[in-house]
């Protein structure tokens, strides 16, 4: 259950993060007004909060797993928002990510440490 929970919260950080830094995006590049902009720093801000309810309680240790998230998790909005489509480069990158993330957080640690 705490890996579900942790997975969860990693997949709603990502939504948070990559769509406030979209919002703005669109706010600014798109010209979209302030309004995109506003929405986008709320929901930055509320990617900040996700990651304290992270079951580990290591604040590096989370931050970097949670960057392979947001690598692969900004692929997948490209394709499904802006109908970008990745090479296979890409996804061989993002699947490295993700590896990277399951040996950080989910990794069996020994009580002798690292």
């Amino acid at each position: 259950m705490t890996v579900a929970r942790s997975l969860l919260l990693f997949a709603l950080a990502a939504l948070a993060e990559i769509g406030g830094a979209w919002l703005i995006w669109q706010g600014w590049r798109e010209h979209r007004g302030l309004w995109w902009i506003a929405g986008g720093v709320i929901a930055l801000g509320a990617y900040g909060f996700v990651a304290t309810f992270q079951p580990d309680p290591n604040f590096g240790r989370v931050l970097a797993a949670y960057g392979g998230v947001f690598v692969a998790g900004s692929l997948a909005w490209g394709v499904v928002i802006d109908r970008f489509r990745p090479d296979r480069w890409d996804l061989v990158g993002a699947a490295i990510c993700l590896v990277g993330v399951a040996v950080i957080m989910y990794a069996p640690r020994g009580a002798e440490g690292p």
